[in-house]
């Protein structure tokens, strides 16, 4: 990881050197090391949001911002700047709490999904605003967008509405909230900036507070499959993303879990569904469902729903014991123009033509499944993107993943491909090669939840 959160950078007179304000002398001025002030980062992002400063601009800054880093000061502008390109909610007519979650991403990490209808249930407003797979991770909105006819463009007032009815929504950014970062979201995946601990702070953060939130839960990542390869980089982001929504008034508590695995058994979009359908009925794999109740316990504590850990877990597994949950999906589906006959039967939900199983060259333990490489055969499937504009195969991805310290036997499939292109099958199948490591002594599960940072 390059460069993050710097406690001090050099001072230089402002870019504007008493005249207007010129892009280069801020990208200069950041490509130097020094620190650049309110009025230049939010002339900055401003000027890129209407299309004054061109994409080639933004990606220099960016990768400026990459080697360099930022000071929390500059990074609570930067986040305020691109929040305020565009609207922010008022989520005053909800008349509940109004609470978020969001993850670093990750590979499998349907968590989103399971977590904002069971929040609903509880009496919490989840207003959540999502994105598109980055990088190597998938994105919620492309997973929603695999059950036919759910639309992830609402409005901002529809958005509320839904959010209003049902008590939960989960769409993509519009054109009015947070402008700036759904430009460079897509900018930073092709420049070869995602991971860098100040853009992804102000990228989350700036949509997230646009959202007109009382709180938020923070699901940061580290490992193979994430975009913090170390715990120590996990925690730093956590902490700046924390300390930005405090400045800010809103109730914060970041979760740093682990990604060195994907979470689940299943990794793509329609096959996610599935396996959200599975969750919400109660039948979801433990990972997913310990890390779901973890964040979901947290949200209720900030929403003021609950006075502590326990007792929250006991009314979130009441909602998912009750069937309450699973309804509460159903009707957000339906309210957003999905057809729920693909949520009470999974067979109308895009199904690849091949399927091919991955075997285990001998038998033994699972001793590591590189989340990773997993990652990057969903991409070569179909599930993901190589190019912004590229569109994902929504029935391409992994099931029936084998997890770490279980045991198999020699041919047994330690995961099974989905796809529409035997070509896209065997380059998988060649980047799988080393994904597993199978030992002949027990290997024990990494520790899921990690740390907790408030």
């Amino acid at each position: 990881m390059r460069p993050g959160i710097v406690d001090s950078l050099t001072p230089a007179p402002s870019a504007t050197y008493g005249v207007r304000m010129l892009p280069q002398w801020i990208i200069e001025k950041k490509r130097d090391g020094h620190a650049l002030t309110e009025a230049e980062i939010r002339f900055f992002i401003n000027g890129y949001a209407v299309g004054d400063i061109p994409d080639y601009q933004m990606s220099a800054l960016a990768m400026a911002i990459y080697f360099r880093g930022m000071s929390l000061d500059e990074v609570a502008a930067l986040t305020d700047a691109m929040m305020r390109s565009g609207d922010v909610l008022d989520t005053s007519r909800l008349h509940r709490p109004t609470v978020d979650k969001h993850s670093t991403g990750g590979i499998g990490d349907k968590v989103s999904l399971v977590l904002a209808p069971l929040m609903a249930c509880a009496g919490v407003a989840v207003p959540m605003i999502s994105g598109r797979g980055l990088g190597i991770t998938g994105g919620t909105l492309d997973k929603l967008e695999s059950i036919p006819g759910y639309r992830t463009n609402l409005a901002p007032k529809e958005f509320l509405r839904v959010v209003d009815r049902c008590g939960c929504s989960i769409i993509g950014q519009t054109a009015r909230l947070a402008p700036a970062d759904k430009k460079l979201y897509a900018l930073r995946d092709v420049t070869a900036t995602v991971p860098s601990i100040p853009l992804i702070s102000a990228s989350i953060m700036s949509k997230k507070l646009a959202e007109g939130l009382d709180a938020l839960v923070l699901d940061v990542k580290w490992g193979r499959g994430a975009f913090m390869k170390t715990r120590e980089d996990a925690r730093a982001l956590a902490r700046t993303m924390v300390a930005i929504g405090k400045r800010m008034k809103t109730g914060m508590t970041a979760v740093i879990t682990d990604m060195n695995q994907p979470l689940g058994r299943a990794a793509g979009n329609a096959v996610e569904i599935v396996e959200t359908i599975e969750a919400l009925q109660g039948r979801g794999p433990k990972d997913l469902m310990d890390e779901t109740l973890e964040l979901g316990a947290h949200m209720l504590v900030l929403a003021r729903k609950a006075t502590s850990r326990e007792p929250a877990l006991a009314v979130l597994r009441k909602h998912l014991d009750s069937g309450a949950a699973f309804e509460k999906f159903t009707e957000m589906v339906r309210l957003h123009g999905g057809d729920v006959r693909a949520i009470d039967r999974a067979g109308r939900l895009p199904a690849a033509r091949i399927h091919r199983p991955f075997a285990a060259p001998r038998g033994g333990y699972v001793a590591a499944a590189d989340a990773d490489a997993i990652g990057r055969a969903c991409i070569v499937l179909g599930a993901g993107r190589r190019k912004v504009e590229d569109t994902v195969d929504h029935a391409a991805g992994i099931t029936g993943l084998a997890k770490i310290g279980e045991k198999v036997d020699k041919g047994q499939p330690l995961l099974v491909l989905h796809a529409n292109d035997t070509a896209k099958v065997r380059e998988a199948q060649r980047l799988l090669a080393g994904a597993f490591r199978i030992s002949g002594t027990k290997t024990t599960a990494p520790k899921l939840i990690v740390e907790t940072i408030c």
